[in-house]
């Protein structure tokens, strides 16, 4: 890494994901500048203020200021945050009309700037609109990545860690698919340490495989539970959005469970979904094709499904399938 490079990182949306991921981007002293951008301009002034009082107790001193589209020209990396918020009782898919609307606004804006770097997105439904991220602004789609199933997939190693009480960077394994009701667990490579997951159960009359079933459900449903008792969810994605980060800014070639464009990969064309893929200056470096087993398969083929049936009315290039009736789990 080029130590002298200035990493500047432009933020749109100031609300409750936008806000905590610069104050978690700021702590962690990961970018060098951090300029941002809200339609509601006193908000984000006020943000910005809030940060710098702060200054003093992180640990570099992130150059924060507010700043419009035209500011996104010489960045590296535009976050995406803003957008229609998921009500109770509302799916992320529900927000797509909503939100495809003022993607298509936001994007041309910071695109018309000159614009060339990295976009990563975490409005919701965030697999949809990070392919209309892709489609609006005509970049590689290597540099248009998607916060995906990184929340998911920590959210699915901290309650593992909590079931077999192993700290959750020793747990290992995946959430994949939609960020949403169809993502599923790869329980097949799933492991603590270098020991599967499978093996562990089968030797100990201490864990049982249907409790899995249980943990999982669990981290599927976990957004539903917090919109419920606070309104909306920030803290975990927006640590997330900094982990994405900082593997982009750092070059580190770190794998991250993200929403990536599949060519192929997965035998699957044209639709962007969370799997584990390498991240680094350059976005994503490739994506890591898991093997996963006959029942992983036709879960990961019913996600796509869904996925290519909300884009279809939208972009007409995506061809509809249709759903077949699986159960959402085991």
């Amino acid at each position: 890494m080029d130590k002298t490079r200035i990493s500047r990182v432009a933020l749109i949306g100031t609300g409750f994901v936008g806000s905590s991921y610069a104050f978690a981007l700021m702590n962690q002293g990961v970018a060098n500048e951090l300029i941002m951008i809200d339609i509601n301009e006193e908000k984000a002034k006020g943000d910005v203020l809030d940060l710098n009082h702060g200054k003093a107790f992180a640990p570099s001193p992130t150059n924060i200021h507010f700043g419009t589209y035209a500011d996104c020209k010489n960045v590296d990396l535009v976050v995406i945050c803003a957008g229609a918020n998921q009500k109770p009782g509302e799916t992320r898919l529900d927000l797509v009309e909503k939100n495809l609307q003022i993607f298509k606004s936001i994007v041309t804006e910071v695109m018309d700037s000159g614009f060339n770097g990295i976009f990563l997105v975490a409005t919701n439904p965030v697999d949809i609109l990070t392919y209309a991220t892709w489609k609006f602004s005509g970049l590689p789609k290597e540099r248009v990545i998607g916060s995906g199933t990184i929340l998911d997939t920590a959210r699915f190693r901290y309650s593992l860690g909590e079931y077999f009480q192993i700290a959750p960077t020793n747990v290992h394994a995946y959430i994949i698919g939609e960020h949403g009701d169809s993502e599923l667990p790869v329980y097949s490579s799933a492991s603590l340490g270098a020991t599967p997951i499978k093996n562990i159960i089968n030797r100990s009359d201490e864990y049982k495989l249907e409790d899995l079933d249980v943990i999982f459900t669990n981290v599927r449903d976990a957004a539903y539970k917090i919109i419920e008792s606070k309104g909306a969810t920030y803290y975990g994605i927006a640590m997330g959005l900094v982990r994405i980060t900082k593997a982009i800014l750092t070059n580190e070639n770190s794998i991250l469970t993200i929403s990536a464009h599949l060519s192929g990969k997965y035998g699957e064309d044209d639709v962007y979904i969370g799997v584990p893929a390498v991240i680094n200056r350059n976005g994503i470096r490739e994506i890591v094709e898991l093997e996963l087993d006959e029942r992983e398969k036709e879960l990961f083929q019913n996600s796509v499904d869904v996925l290519k049936n909300i884009l279809a009315p939208h972009f007409d290039e995506v061809k509809a399938n249709p759903l077949k009736q699986t159960a959402e789990h085991e």
